[in-house]
């Protein structure tokens, strides 16, 4: 039964179409202060590598926005609400594993091809023409389907909240973000998802605290905890310990726990936004920006889905609730409508509102890596590697603002296709690993063994695909007997189909090295890798290209210290990524899963506690540091700005060539250059601006 939206279609409009342009306007506006002041000039490698100087702060942020898709908040809520507590740790721990072992994917892709621009760069460097075609296939691939997760999943909800059409969501909630893109380049990527985040995190931490601490409906633990019990009474959970909604141990939630973890693998090794993020960090700084950005993500879909996801539960047999006195629709919940429902419930218009708003900034900050992601490949990978290898800055920078519009329509066309088709979020997200996790293990052997093959990692993604797809779609035919969506949707045939497509190059490998033997590389083809020749723009825009953030001419000294602290860096990666990872997936979940324990009142009141200490963690370490770390920066924008405005100095008087401030030297130092030593470069400076 339809359910009238608690707002007005003018909140969808105002929210998708004025929001959005206030993050246009403001990152075009940030674009020219940094230009006007700090000599960023938009160069080809500025939009697409932010001169590789990001901060650790940034970088955390920006991976735990680029993590936060529409189905983090969405999809964990509905995995509550089907299997319990369970499905929000499971969906936690299955998808940050990823993030923490990327950790040294990122490390090691920085030591072998410093000035790489995508991952797919180092495929063709190493392997060829063939397997660099296989590998942007799947990259690709990879970028489509999180977008149309994005767009299907944010769209369900933006009409189910105001009644927009969802055809106009799909279209609309991808403009903004397409226009600051291509004005910003990665760079405004990385201040819009620094500010989605923090907006983000304030919100959850409003649901967890209403939920259970200040709510009249429900307002503690204890209230939530026997709600549970009794919806557990009246519904029990088939393959829950004790049918309850308050136990680890649950056989589907466990099903999903591997799909996740098998999809996830592919949306982070296959996206090239990852690998722009791990380009665009400092040296000494992405290893630290990918664990701290890791552990902080933890938390938001955990404590969301166990706020939200649980209080539905909790509420659904209370008249506040908009299905009642009715359960929710699976493809209701399948699209992603549990944290929308839980909202009205819980706060009125006021949860609808916040709602609306998370899920923008969800949608528009993970869509805006998307774009970055797929014009880095359209420019790099296929318009200067096939069509013009002597493409300068000016043709680079053409080629990505065109990619960034194009990719954004033609995804919002196709969403709206699926719409139309009936296929869910929800849908996506279980089936992207049956699609492109075999490429993830070759794709890894390709930066960490130099004995991989060039026909392994060639033959291994295609023949893997071909694989899970049987294995996905016979699974279903002998399940149900049918391929249709609610088939070939739920959870065996994609358990096949995903850990088919994850395994299958355990056989694959071997073999295809046992036939064609194994190769010595000796990773020289990739630190030839170059960057873009921006001379042009610089010329063009009378500033020297030195001066540029990350154009500075580097001596051997330098860069033979950076990499004695990436190799460092590589070495404390692999041991922290090894044990969090088993402590995540290891030894905190499965002695509860084996024991079949039910949670007690009091020890469900401490999950709900550390959710809550650990989420204001997060909002500390991605909300707050980056904005100290910065601090140097802002406060010499800030007086630059002011001494500009009130007439005092010109801002090219603030142009320099001290390379502390222009590279932060890889010390995290960010001291702005003094005023008094600008010297006579900046008098000249002057001279040409006026």
């Amino acid at each position: 039964m339809p359910i009238d939206p608690p707002l007005s279609i003018g909140w969808g409009y105002g929210i998708v179409l004025g929001l959005g342009a206030v993050f246009a306007f403001g990152m075009v506006l940030v674009t020219w202060i940094l230009k006007r002041y700090n000599h960023e000039l938009q160069t080809s490698e500025m939009f697409s590598t932010a001169g590789r100087t990001v901060k650790s702060g940034l970088v955390a942020s920006a991976v735990v926005s680029s993590w936060t898709w529409a189905a983090t908040l969405l999809q964990s809520s509905g995995i509550a609400y089907r299997y319990g507590v369970s499905g929000p740790f499971w969906y936690a721990s299955g998808a940050t594993v990823q993030i923490l072992l990327f950790a040294t994917i990122a490390i090691e892709l920085k030591r072998r091809a410093p000035n790489a621009h995508t991952f797919l760069e180092i495929i063709k460097a190493r392997y060829g023409v063939y397997a660099h075609i296989v590998f942007t296939v799947f990259g690709l691939m990879t970028n489509i389907l999180v977008t149309a997760m994005l767009l299907t999943g944010g769209s369900a909800v933006v009409t189910s909240l105001t009644g927009m059409p969802t055809a106009a969501a799909c279209f609309l909630l991808p403009l903004g973000v397409a226009i600051y893109t291509m004005f910003g380049g990665i760079k405004a990527t990385f201040l819009t998802d620094w500010v989605h985040t923090f907006i983000l995190l304030i919100i959850i931490v409003i649901f967890s605290l209403v939920t259970y601490a200040s709510s009249d409906i429900l307002g503690s633990p204890k209230a939530v905890f026997h709600l549970l019990i009794k919806a557990a009474e009246d519904h029990p959970v088939e393959g829950n310990a004790g049918g309850s909604y308050l136990t680890m141990q649950s056989t589907e939630g466990a099903i999903f726990f591997v799909i996740n973890i098998v999809g996830n693998f592919g949306t982070v090794f296959l996206d090239n936004g990852y690998y722009n993020k791990a380009i665009a960090a400092s040296p000494v700084h992405a290893l630290p920006g990918y664990i701290m950005g890791g552990i902080s993500w933890f938390a938001i879909p955990w404590l969301m889905a166990t706020t939200m996801g649980l209080a539905a539960l909790a509420l659904e047999g209370n008249p506040a609730f908009p299905t009642f006195p009715n359960r929710m629709d699976d493809a209701d919940v399948s699209a992603g409508l549990v944290v929308p429902y839980a909202a009205v419930a819980l706060l009125g218009k006021g949860g609808a509102v916040a709602v609306l708003l998370i899920v923008f900034m969800a949608v528009t900050s993970a869509s805006s890596a998307e774009l970055i992601a797929v014009s880095s490949i359209f420019t790099y990978d296929i318009y200067q590697t096939y069509f013009n290898p002597q493409a300068a800055g000016k043709m680079l920078i053409y080629m990505s603002h065109v990619m960034v519009c194009a990719f954004a329509l033609v995804m919002a066309a196709f969403s709206t296709g699926l719409f139309y088709a009936g296929i869910s979020m929800g849908y996506l997200y279980v089936m992207m690993g049956v699609i492109i996790s075999s490429a993830v293990i070759p794709a890894t052997l390709t930066i960490m063994w130099k004995g991989h093959n060039k026909w392994a990692a060639t033959l291994t993604p295609p023949l893997g695909l071909a694989v899970a797809l049987v294995a996905w779609l016979v699974t279903a035919s002998k399940t149900c007997g049918k391929l249709d969506v609610e088939c070939t949707g739920s959870n065996n045939p994609m358990l096949a189909g995903n850990v088919a497509a994850l395994l299958s190059p355990l056989i694959f490998t071997p073999l295809f090295t046992l036939i064609f033997g194994v190769d010595n590389y000796d990773w020289q083809s990739m630190a030839a890798i170059r960057k873009g020749d921006d001379h042009d723009l610089a010329a063009a825009a009378n500033i020297d290209l030195e001066l540029v953030p990350g154009e500075a001419l580097r001596t051997s000294d330098d860069e033979a210290e950076e990499q004695t602290k990436l190799l460092r860096a590589s070495k404390i990666a692999k041991i922290t990524t090894v044990i969090l990872t088993l402590a995540l997936l290891i030894l905190w979940p499965m002695p509860m899963y084996g024991t079949g324990y039910i949670f007690s009142e009091k020890f469900f009141t401490g999950w709900v506690v550390v959710g809550i200490i650990w989420i204001f963690g997060s909002l500390f370490t991605v909300g707050v540091y980056p904005v100290w770390e910065g601090r140097a920066a802002l406060a010499y924008t800030i007086t630059a700005i002011y001494l500009d405005v009130t007439g005092k100095k010109h801002p090219s008087a603030h142009h320099t060539s001290t390379a502390t401030y222009v590279e932060g030297k890889d010390t995290g130092a960010e001291t702005p250059p003094s005023h008094e030593a600008v010297g006579e470069k900046g008098i000249e400076s002057e001279v040409l601006h006026k």
